[in-house]
Order: structure tokens, then C-alpha cells, then sequence
């Protein structure tokens, strides 16, 4: 729990972070983090290509989804910068010209580095399921896994886990089967 006595982080802080920094307000403070290395920004591309098409063109898909890579959320004091999210059209149906988003996403995707992998899981699920993100997955690039969380109530719940080349359908882009090979297929072996 952050010092009562400790200065709140700001947008100034944020907007101060050095180039190249993922900077996030957590809890009150300020989060600095490298750009991500290669295995999470192979894991990103990879779910950029499988959902990008069927659910942000419909084309093999049903469409209806804005799909964003790292968008800088407001989500009331926090300032959070996950790996992707997603809105339903009849939600936001265009992006606008905004250097932030204020409009909770219906999905968010955190893609784990052994640096962020706490603060992810421990820091930002809580804070996803207090502005009630509907559906959180977390992918573990390392591990080749994909956890798929769903809220319920006022908690994100872990509703299915999946690993390696597993052929499923997850919530909430289940309209289309998902291949989990293809998101490892550049890295190298286990």
C-alpha cells in the first residue's frame, strides 16, 4: 500500500517518463518500464494477426471490435497501458483523435515480461475489475500460456487456462477458433 504521506504521481509525471518508457499510474505511483523485448512483441503481433481480421474487419470473422496495441487508459486516478484492448463497436465505434481513453474497454490483453509480470497480475487485474473490464487475458510468451479471466460481479475470475498448441475458442472473441501455435511460432524452442 502506497505512504499516505507520499506525493500522488500525475499526468505530469507520465508525460515527464523518459523516451522510450512505458509510464503507468498504479495505485497511486508512478510505473517505468522498457519497451517490451522480443518474445512479447513476437506474442502481440501474433494476437494482432488472429483477431485483427475476423473481429476488426470481419473478414473470416464477425467484425465489430475497435482493436488498439497499447492504448494509454484514464481509468478514474489510474493510468494504465495494457499490451492491447478491445471495445465493441456499438461501444466506440471509431477511434478518435485522443492521446488517451477514458471509455473502460470490454477486453484487455497483458502480454507477461518476467519485469511486469507482477504488477500485471497483482497491481492491474485488481484495478480491470474495479472499472469492470469484462474479459482480461494474460499471455505468458515464456510459459506458452494463455489465461482468459472473466469478471463476475465486482472480480475478474480465471475461467480457463490453456497452453502450448491447443485449438480453442476464447472468450470473448469465441466466434473463431484460435490457434495458440501461431503465437509462439517465432520464438524459439522451450
Amino acid at each position: 500500500m502506497a505512504d499516505p504521506a507520499r506525493r500522488r504521481a500525475t499526468y505530469e509525471d507520465v508525460l515527464r517518463a523518459p523516451e522510450g518508457c512505458i509510464a503507468q499510474i498504479i495505485n497511486g505511483e508512478l510505473h517505468t518500464q522498457p519497451r517490451p523485448a522480443g518474445p512479447h512483441q513476437s506474442v502481440a503481433a501474433g494476437l494482432t494477426d488472429v483477431l485483427g481480421l475476423p473481429f476488426r474487419r470481419g473478414k473470416g470473422g464477425p467484425g465489430g471490435w475497435i482493436l488498439l496495441d497499447e492504448p494509454e487508459l484514464h481509468l478514474g486516478p489510474e493510468i494504465i497501458v495494457p499490451d492491447m484492448a478491445g471495445w465493441r463497436r456499438e461501444r466506440m465505434a471509431t477511434v478518435q483523435n485522443v492521446a488517451y481513453f477514458t471509455l473502460v474497454p470490454d477486453w484487455v490483453c497483458e502480454i507477461l515480461s518476467p519485469s511486469t509480470a507482477r504488477i500485471d497480475r497483482i497491481h492491474k487485474l485488481p484495478i480491470y475489475a474495479r472499472h469492470a473490464v469484462r474479459h482480461v487475458w494474460i499471455v505468458d510468451p515464456l510459459e506458452r500460456t494463455l489465461e482468459i479471466f472473466r469478471l463476475e460481479g465486482e472480480r475478474l475470475f480465471l475461467h480457463a487456462t490453456h497452453a502450448d498448441d491447443q485449438r480453442l475458442r476464447a472468450e470473448p472473441f469465441d466466434a473463431v477458433e484460435l490457434d495458440l501455435s501461431v503465437l509462439w511460432a517465432d520464438l524459439e524452442p522451450k
